[in-house]
């Protein structure tokens, strides 16, 4: 007797909508999914939180959106059921056509909504919610401290929320303010709501899961979705680097970048990241010089000039395209073929994001090629690339002690309920530490200094918070993060972008000239009440400048590497005759004097007395508060080592050594740096301070060096 024949094996794709597949094979044009895509079906549409896990332009977007249009369907959810969030305006443009085109397959609608959208649009999604809402998560609060918006209309009925680039958020202080908003849109639909968090590779991504859930996140169940992927992990024993055409190339200055770069893939399109704004201007300026078409994208260009160059991105064929980080999260650029990196990013994740942009062809290759300018950003690379090679990913941690983001969100609460109870207002948040009654202190700080009035057991947002966070409808509240003052430069009607004010007020001979947009322009006026500057095109002489952000300095790991690099070890990817030879000669000149195989170097001489740590930043800097008075009080720690007194004796060095490794304190911070910190006017001094302080540490770093043995070199 034969066997009964098996039922047949459930495949995820017959769970998509009908119509979905209809169009995902004909309209697109696509043979199958990709298994990243497939892998997220199941998961999603059984209402699973879900970290998804793909390449740069690895159809992450289609993996969330086809399970959730399928759900929202079979479901019959109404109204406003899915949010899109990212972390840029320029990515929610990109985007927003290409998941309306999905929904509308489907008889559905998707929308923009974000500081840029015109209040004409905002008026139609008010009236009329979209059943797809792309936003940041500002505009998200914004929308929810809005006296316009009725916030149970438009959000009430949300059933889950995609976060694209979901490690961009998770590492800086927008994680934490996109945690907190979260469970107050928890609390007002007064359901769970299935979270999914979309991200190129990561270090660490069953933790960056376990971040995205939230409060209460061992009831909610998750999965990492990464079919074929090879999870990095840190240390020894990774996976091996993935596939792909790198080169390392030492040119020595950022003009000869631009005739490499001018020279170089004639008839392709070029992406070239820098790792400033300056850089952008400059470079673009010297390619626009050589006749090399060419289009930039930084923070400081206006919304139109971005527009225009993120369109000719996707139609223009043989040019150049310099960007900072802005073009690493997922904005198509198009049929991209080359990308070109000016020095180095601090992080191999970064560089991952960004040879991650090439390879989509048939046929092609992901591909790299490094262009650094000078000796330190020639070893930083070479670092970097060593950690790339042995397969090896930062892990993706949030920033401790965000007191100043609980202060803003008591605050913010306060003005979306017009009134909070003094004892209950900690639910809002449903338990999420810090959020939760842990803050009372805080609280009680908030009320004392007028931030908060209190009145019949009932909480009501004070003049302070009105004085220093009111303005604009206290838009301004909705940022965890501070932009320095910028001039808005106009020509004529149009304007170019935005510039530091140090660029009209610094002294420099001649007619006062700026550089923005990758051209120059001279200085006709200046509106200084407005903050405006008006000008006029120039041929040259322009001068790009801006406040530096906050420094973070080189990790640990990666600062470990570059001295393994300069004890020998070359990464294994392709190195130019230039690049090798300025390895070597970096070698020869450094090695012997700031790094040692058996430990590290304490070196003394006539100009200094240097800890050569090779730590980072942040565990020097931990490390030269530890050493008090032993450490040199006007000179900063670096990433590479730590500077001491000249006078220190051996005995001196033998004694603090010793204690070390029991007494590591909280770095030192300069008060002026505390005004940096967003909303820091909210908290005592003493507790701003102690949270930069924090933040700066690094104990396991500087516990490392500490223990390390030390080969001592005085001269006298």
């Amino acid at each position: 007797m034969q066997d009964e024949p098996r039922a047949r094996e459930h495949l995820p794709v017959e769970r998509l909508d009908p119509v979905l597949l209809h169009h995902i094979v004909n309209t697109l044009g696509w043979h199958d999914l990709r298994a990243s895509q497939k892998a997220a079906i199941d998961p999603l549409m059984d209402g699973e939180d879900a970290i998804l896990l793909a390449p740069t332009a690895g159809g992450k977007t289609e993996a969330a959106t086809f399970p959730l249009l399928s759900a929202m369907r079979r479901q019959s959810w109404t109204g406003t059921s899915v949010l899109y969030l990212a972390p840029l305006k320029a990515l929610l443009n990109n985007l927003v056509h290409r998941v309306d085109g999905y929904a509308q397959w489907l008889g559905r609608r998707a929308a923009l909504w974000h500081g840029d959208t015109p209040e004409s649009a905002r008026r139609r999604i008010r009236a009329e919610p979209p059943d797809v809402l792309l936003t940041t998560p500002e505009s998200l609060e914004a929308m929810l401290i809005s006296v316009k918006t009725d916030h149970t209309h438009v959000l009430g009925r949300v059933r889950a929320v995609v976060v694209d680039e979901v490690h961009a958020f998770a590492g800086d202080d927008r994680g934490w303010h996109l945690l907190a908003v979260l469970e107050r849109l928890e609390r007002l639909t007064g359901r769970r709501i299935q979270r999914v968090g979309l991200s190129a590779t990561v270090g660490n991504p069953d933790t960056l899961l376990t971040w995205l859930q939230g409060a209460a996140h061992e009831d909610r169940p998750g999965r990492v979705v990464a079919p074929g992927a090879v999870l990095p992990a840190a240390g020894e024993g990774s996976p091996p680097r993935p596939a792909g055409d790198v080169e390392l190339d030492y040119v020595g200055s950022l003009v000869n970048a631009a005739k490499v770069i001018s020279a170089l893939h004639l008839g392709e399109k070029r992406l070239v990241f820098c790792d400033s704004r300056k850089q952008v201007e400059e470079l673009g300026a010297a390619l626009r010089a050589r006749d090399t078409t060419v289009f930039l994208s930084h923070a400081s260009l206006s919304t139109a000039e971005r527009a225009r160059s993120e369109r000719a991105f996707a139609e223009a064929r043989d040019c150049v395209i310099v960007s900072t980080s802005t073009l690493e999260l997922g904005i198509d650029v198009g049929d991209l073929d080359r990308v070109i990196q000016i020095d180095a990013p601090g992080t191999v994740a970064s560089f991952l994001q960004r040879v991650g942009r090439t390879g989509r062809r048939a046929g092609t290759s992901r591909n790299c090629l490094f262009l650094t300018t000078c000796p330190d950003s020639l070893l930083q690379a070479a670092a970097l690339l060593t950690l790339w090679t042995r397969g090896w990913v930062e892990h993706v941690t949030p920033p401790p002690s965000p007191r100043h983001l609980v202060a803003q969100q008591l605050i913010a609460v306060t003005l979306q309920e017009h009134r909070v109870g003094d004892r209950l207002w900690h639910e809002q948040w449903n338990g999420l530490a810090p959020f939760d009654r842990s803050a009372a202190p805080l609280l009680s700080h908030l009320v004392e200094e007028g931030f908060l009035d209190s009145d019949g057991g009932m909480l009501f947002v004070g003049p302070e918070a009105e004085k220093h966070f009111g303005r604009r409808h206290f838009m301004e509240l909705t940022a965890s993060f501070t932009a320095p003052p910028e001039f808005t430069v106009l020509a004529g009607r149009t304007e170019i972008g935005t510039t530091d004010p140090a660029v009209l007020t610094e002294e420099r001979p001649g007619p006062r000239r700026l550089l923005l947009a990758g051209r120059s322009w001279q200085v006709t006026f200046i509106d200084w009440a407005r903050r405006r500057a008006f000008v006029e095109p120039v041929e040259d002489g322009g001068v790009a400048k801006w406040q530096g952000s906050e420094v973070r300095g080189l990790s640990y790991a990666l600062t470990r590497a570059m001295r393994d690099v300069l004890l020998g070890t070359d990464p294994d990817v392709r190195l130019t005759r230039r690049a090798a030879a300025a390895l070597a000669e970096l070698r020869a000149d450094r090695a012997p004097r700031q790094v040692h195989p058996a430990g590290s170097l304490l070196v003394r001489d006539a100009d200094a007395t240097r800890w050569w740590t090779w730590a980072g930043y942040r565990a020097n800097a931990t490390l030269s508060a530890s050493l008090g008075s032993l450490a040199d009080p006007v000179q900063r720690p670096t990433d590479t080592h730590v500077r001491l007194r000249q006078d220190l004796s051996p005995e001196d060095w033998k004694t603090a050594r010793a204690e070390l490794s029991g007494s590591l304190t909280l770095p030192t911070v300069d008060p002026r740096a505390v005004r940096g910190l967003k909303f820091s006017a909210a908290l005592p001094t003493r507790v701003a301070t102690a949270t930069l302080a924090e933040r700066l540490a690094d104990f396991d770093g500087a516990l490392a060096a500490s223990r390390e043995p030390v080969r001592k070199e005085w001269s006298t």
